[in-house]
């Protein structure tokens, strides 16, 4: 998967809090969570982008040209605590639950099995992509 477009993606940092009133007006979870993505876009299967029409008024940044991807939602709180408790860097924590959620933004999942492998697999290779290891 390769985005064959400039892309947009906005991210907010946030505290536990307000990421728990995210998730509960949104998803109907009432409780924190360290990160939540939302998609503008619908992929037919993950990261495929040929049926992304370039001439589309939503899709495309008027003033940029980019293709907006969506909105991340980190929990500033979550990337410590979480960083703490896999024994791993801030820096580490917050570039995983970027690469995991701008995966969520172009259509992966991981609910079944296989879909779990599969974003996993990508996790590990934008990661590796990065620098970032554990």
């Amino acid at each position: 998967m390769e985005c064959p477009y400039e892309a947009q993606v906005n991210l907010l940092v946030t505290d536990s809090e307000n990421i728990r009133e995210m998730n509960r007006q949104f998803r109907g979870i009432d409780a924190p969570t360290d990160v939540l993505s939302f998609p503008l876009q619908e992929y037919p299967n993950p990261g495929d982008f040929s049926q992304i029409d370039e001439e589309g008024n939503d899709e495309f940044d008027p003033d940029t040209g980019e293709l907006l991807l969506g909105d991340i939602v980190i929990n500033a709180e979550r990337v410590i605590s979480q960083a703490e408790e896999y024994g791993h860097s801030q820096k580490r924590e917050f570039a995983f639950l970027i690469a995991h959620s701008i995966l969520h933004l172009v259509g992966f999942d991981h609910v079944e099995d296989a879909e779990r492998e599969q974003m996993e697999e990508r996790q590990k290779r934008i990661m590796d992509a990065v620098g970032i290891q554990r």
